[in-house]
């Protein structure tokens, strides 16, 4: 078991063993025969034979009908250990496919957590001040929204909002010097 080994698996081979499974199948299913109904029906219903004449052996029975047999299936061709060989690995690899794909999802619901959990804790803002002056803001849009044709009349708005503006820029210049 020390020994290692490959097999190298043509596209050629692979088609062919899927050719001789497609023959495998065709030759285990095998259609029903199809008895019309008016077969059945003279089957069903015994016709009246007429009497055979007196130096005749026959003695006016219906005639029966005929017998049909089930067909067997062939018995499945000659295994070629070579080939039993490839589909047994090939539905080793399979299962080691499936049980890849198993643990890449794992793996990967693991990532996504991991990755969520890292985004929370490095990427959350700190407290921050909020915007001063955002009401005097609001109004003033409001009114320029308002008053689409008639902009003079929010003057009095845009001027509170420029009074907050200078006394925010003001109080933060001042916290900022030293």
């Amino acid at each position: 078991m020390g020994e290692s080994y490959t097999i190298q698996i043509s596209s050629k081979l692979v088609s062919q063993l899927a050719r001789d499974e497609d023959k495998v199948k065709r030759r285990i299913k095998r259609p029903k025969p199809k008895i019309s109904l008016e077969h059945d029906q003279s089957y069903s219903k015994p016709k009246q034979v007429p009497a055979a004449p007196q130096g005749s052996s026959a003695s006016g029975w219906p005639l029966q009908p005929p017998i049909f047999l089930p067909i067997t299936p062939e018995p499945p061709p000659v295994a070629i250990p070579e080939v039993e060989a490839i589909r047994a690995i090939y539905q080793e690899s399979e299962k080691v496919v499936e049980k890849l794909e198993k643990k890449e999802a794992e793996m990967l619901q693991e990532l996504t957590e991991r990755a969520k959990e890292l985004h929370e804790k490095e990427f959350k803002l700190p407290y921050q001040n909020p915007l001063p002056c955002t009401a005097e803001r609001e109004n003033c849009l409001h009114c320029y929204k308002d008053h689409t044709k008639e902009p003079l009349k929010c003057a009095q708005a845009v001027k509170a909002f420029a009074d907050c503006a200078r006394q925010a820029r003001h109080s933060s210049s001042s916290t900022v010097d030293p």
